[in-house]
């Protein structure tokens, strides 16, 4: 993964986030065209999620849930409140993936 695109996430990925929910963005040493995102959401619920968020060409992502926890122990991520707030994120995932084509074409284009 180009050290610019993942720089770019980590600026502006918590710009489409509630301000008090935290994320950390990295490079997947695994698989070269994918990001590793963990989410902290804020409030009493304690929830963290961990995402990837592959790139299948400059304009296109796919976004997978990896894990989710409560307070550090793994939860069901199929209920009705984890699975919106799942939705939630993944949405704001895919709307920074399109705020960045600019530096994505530049990368896919050399």
């Amino acid at each position: 993964m180009d050290q610019r695109l993942v720089e770019e996430w980590k600026r502006r990925l918590p710009e489409r986030l509630n301000s008090s929910d935290s994320v950390e963005v990295h490079a997947d040493d695994g698989i070269p065209n994918a990001l590793l995102i963990h989410m902290d959401v804020a409030g009493r619920s304690k929830y963290s999620f961990d995402f990837r968020c592959t790139y299948m060409d400059s304009r296109e992502v796919k976004v997978d849930l990896l894990d989710v926890e409560q307070d550090g122990i793994h939860v069901d991520e199929h209920t009705e409140p984890i699975q919106n707030l799942a939705e939630d994120y993944v949405r704001h995932i895919h709307e920074c993936a399109q705020d960045l084509q600019d530096v994505t074409t530049q990368i896919y284009q050399g």
